[in-house]
């Protein structure tokens, strides 16, 4: 797929190195093409890492995708430099009149706080309400989907006896649902979280389908039925060396982190990591692209209002 990112992004270049086919905005604009508009507000305090996953994992369509990177007024990124984000980021008020045809809402390193306890909820609530009558369908990461769930049908997240990380094995529940489409009966993903939500407070809400979970690693997977909220609980676009960076930092600041669970061959922290979840993530976000994004959302956005 051709995505669509500026001149001097620098996932740019990892991308192309990869292979991936990347049309810059000279090139993008002399093809009578309508792009998909999807919007990242991305909360990983390593932004450019992120930006790099996000982008590579919708590189797997035919469609054309214009991506904007979007950051909160009421947050200060500690992580990424103010020249990057002034550079290839804007805020709600550019964009709050404009409608997209998607949204990622990225996972963050806020977990052991309460919803309200984060300094940036306000804005946050403020985004998801705007994003129910101006995106077609938004797709929730990690703690973005703990967010996601609790603000939208009211389910709270529980703190876990430990962190869960590492790759796990999920079972698909309903094969006949577009989303999980050509994806295996078991498939691998990776988690990195601190809290959970619960199958049973899910099922309690009519309009939620549970689309698959894992025995170790709880709910993955959850849908509106309409398509138009989706909630992954873990991270299906990490690099293969993201839980490996994850786990040294932690044990760098004396954590005492537990090895990532069936990541490493032979649970040895210092060999590579084996890449089992690729296939899954370019799927999972192909299918959210084809089928709840490009063939629902309208052919003219409206514009501004």
């Amino acid at each position: 797929m051709p995505i669509k990112v500026q001149k001097e992004l620098p996932a740019r270049a990892v991308l192309e190195s990869e292979n991936i086919f990347i049309m810059d905005e000279d090139r993008a604009m002399s093809q009578d093409i309508r792009p998909l508009e999807i919007l990242i507000l991305n909360l990983m305090p390593l932004k450019e890492e992120t930006e790099t996953q996000l982008l590579r994992a919708l590189s797997n369509t035919p469609l054309q995708v214009d991506c904007t990177f979007l950051m909160l007024s009421t947050h200060v990124s500690k992580n990424t430099s103010a020249s990057h984000l002034n550079k290839f980021y804007i805020t709600f008020e550019d964009i709050k009149k404009k409608k997209f045809d998607g949204m990622i809402i990225t996972g963050a390193p806020v977990e052991n706080l309460e919803f309200e306890e984060v300094n940036y909820w306000p804005e946050l609530s403020g985004i998801m309400e705007w994003s129910k009558s101006h995106v077609t369908s938004t797709l929730h990461i990690c703690w973005g989907a703990q967010a996601g769930l609790y603000y939208h049908y009211g389910i709270r997240k529980y703190p876990m006896d430990k962190k869960l990380s590492g790759i796990y094995e999920h079972k698909v529940l309903n094969r006949k649902v577009p989303l999980v489409r050509s994806l295996n009966d078991y498939f691998m993903a990776p988690h990195s979280r601190y809290t959970e939500v619960r199958k049973e407070d899910i099922k309690a809400h009519s309009e939620l389908t549970i689309l698959a979970e894992s025995e170790l690693a709880g709910v993955f997977l959850v849908m509106s039925r309409d398509g138009r909220q989706i909630f992954v609980q873990g991270h299906p676009e990490y690099d293969r060396m993201t839980l490996n960076n994850e786990y040294h930092r932690d044990l760098k600041k004396g954590l005492d982190p537990e090895v990532p669970y069936h990541y490493y061959e032979h649970d040895d922290p210092f060999s590579v990591p084996v890449l089992t979840w690729r296939n899954t993530s370019n799927t999972l976000y192909t299918n959210w692209l084809n089928y709840y994004v490009y063939q629902v959302t309208p052919y003219l956005l409206d514009g501004d209002e």
